[in-house]
């Protein structure tokens, strides 16, 4: 099956879902700002390991797999940055995550999953306010998200490291209308976060178990902020 998130037809990177997902439709803002260039940059690292553009070689450690580097131009910088020398995960989430924002949201709008409509503050400064666009694009991922954690449905290795991300995001409390914020959910949250992403089919194991540690280890990153 098919799914909103990136698999199937869909070209879309983890990195525009996920900041697709963050975006609030009531207040026109993007959850999590505080967090934001991190998980960014755990998805694209994410979107690395599912398509085999990346190894890990040692514990929070990941480097480029030679000769496979990437056509998108958003994961490319990467897998230059990482074809150099391994290098922890925290160093190249530091590395790569301050510039992603625009691209992606730029990304976003070209495909209508946003809108940017121009507005005056105070009559006399012009600025843009963001829009839902009419894709429905954020609902279906949503909704994928939503099967995961609530209903308890066996996920795809995209759609988990999707509600990984989310949830080590520290957002996954604003959705409590479309998520319900409770102790089974949670714990589901955390247990994706972990790793712990289920049984897949026996060919897409090593791809899954990769991509599994790359995100583990992201969100570890994101977590638990670095040393002074």
């Amino acid at each position: 099956m098919t799914t909103e998130s990136g698999e199937g037809s869909d070209t879309a990177t983890l990195a525009e879902a996920l900041l697709l997902l963050l975006f609030q439709p009531g207040s026109g803002t993007i959850a999590g700002e505080n967090t934001l260039f991190y998980v960014l940059a755990g998805a694209v690292l994410a979107d690395l390991a599912l398509d085999e553009h990346l190894d890990t070689t040692s514990p929070g450690r990941v480097g480029a797999v030679p000769g496979r580097a990437p056509s998108d131009d958003l994961l490319r910088p990467a897998w230059d940055y990482l074809s150099e020398k391994p290098r922890m995960v925290q160093t190249v989430l530091a590395a790569i995550g301050p510039g992603l924002r625009e691209p992606v949201l730029a990304r976003l709008v070209v495909r209508g999953d946003l809108d940017q409509e121009p507005r005056k503050v105070l009559g006399l400064f012009r600025t843009t306010v963001l829009r839902e666009g009419r894709t429905g694009r954020r609902a279906r991922l949503l909704a994928d998200v939503r099967q995961v954690l609530v209903a308890g449905t066996q996920p795809t290795p995209r759609v988990a490291a999707l509600a990984a991300l989310l949830s080590a995001s520290g957002t996954l409390p604003q959705f409590d209308r479309e998520i319900p914020w409770t102790s089974s959910v949670i714990n589901r949250a955390k247990q994706l976060e972990q790793g712990d992403w289920g049984a897949e089919a026996t060919a897409q194991a090593v791809t899954r178990t990769v991509t599994a540690t790359v995100v583990t280890s992201a969100i570890a990153a994101i977590t638990v902020p670095p040393r002074s």
